[in-house]
């Protein structure tokens, strides 16, 4: 058994799911397993989990055993804090923090036999001879039907976004804007801190860019440090002077650096986009008169 195996078992929900119990003989009932995370974090987001009569949403972690939890020393990692379910392969230690779900005695003899196949297998792809025998019209039916379906799944999220501002079309593109430069890793954190500073509030600070990054880092909860340097400590001065004028509330969704490159930093992403918010005047509007992508 691998970790990588435990994860796509439970991503698919491979596994007996009957009478599911906690190492402490509660009943579990898994609601939503979570999307897959490949980076910083537990291995699984916006799970939702009813443990007795409590249904519980968070995270989950997975490992081998249930003695990796400390070994890994999630106990003193915060982006650990909300793991509503631990799933092992082998419980081996009790009195553990979290509930524990063990899969050992529930997943079937021929699915690991097929995936022992799989990776001892000569060829790069599984079925690479048979992908010749799809017919042309096929691949093309998928490929357009792809475009069609990520198309409204964007339409679909700018309908929310202006639901939820009451039809707000520039602050419904700051909330996306940010959203796009916290790239995939970090597009949530980056959508709450817009959503936690009004667009109204940004103009008025938008000719002053140590005001700009200020309100951007502050909410990001990225100037709670002790700093020797003097820039940063005027941002931390101007944020607290702006954080009780406001009264702003900073995100609590963590910012993740851990596999990504130094140029996708977090701290470099929010000054990026305080750069552009300082540079660009109008740009909602500019955007919206746009003919094509050209010279944009």
């Amino acid at each position: 058994m691998t970790e990588r195996l435990l994860q796509f078992i439970w991503q698919f929900q491979y596994f007996n799911r009957n009478e599911l119990n906690t190492s402490d003989g509660e009943a579990i009932q898994v609601v939503l397993p979570g999307q897959y995370n490949t980076n910083q974090g537990p291995d699984f987001a916006n799970a939702k989990i009813k443990i007795g009569t409590t249904t519980w949403a968070g995270t989950i972690e997975l490992h081998i055993k249930t003695s990796d939890w400390k070994k890994h020393k999630h106990q003193s990692d915060k982006n650990y804090e909300n793991v509503i379910l631990h799933v092992v392969w082998e419980d081996d230690q009790t009195n553990n923090a979290v509930p524990v779900l063990e899969l050992k005695n529930r997943v079937s003899k021929l699915l690991l036999q097929r995936y022992d196949e799989l990776m001892n297998a000569t060829s790069f792809i599984p079925c690479e001879k048979n992908i010749s025998a799809v017919p042309g019209i096929t691949w093309e039916s998928w490929k357009e039907r792809l475009l069609a379906e990520r198309l409204l799944r964007k339409a679909k999220t700018i309908e929310t976004f202006l639901q939820q501002n009451n039809y707000h079309w520039e602050e419904t593109f700051w909330w996306l804007l940010a959203r796009n430069f916290g790239m995939k890793v970090n597009a949530d954190a980056f959508e709450a801190v817009a959503r936690s500073i009004p667009v109204t509030i940004l103009a008025k600070q938008k000719h002053q860019i140590h005001q700009i990054e200020s309100l951007l880092l502050g909410q990001a909860g990225l100037l709670k440090d002790k700093f020797e340097e003097d820039y940063p400590q005027l941002l931390q001065k101007e944020y607290t002077f702006q954080k009780n004028k406001h009264k702003l509330e900073p995100i609590h969704q963590p910012l993740h650096f851990l596999r990504m490159r130094p140029g996708n930093f977090p701290t470099v992403r929010l000054a990026q986009l305080a750069m552009l918010v300082y540079e660009s005047a109008h740009l909602f509007s500019k955007i919206k008169e746009a003919g094509s992508v050209k010279g944009q």
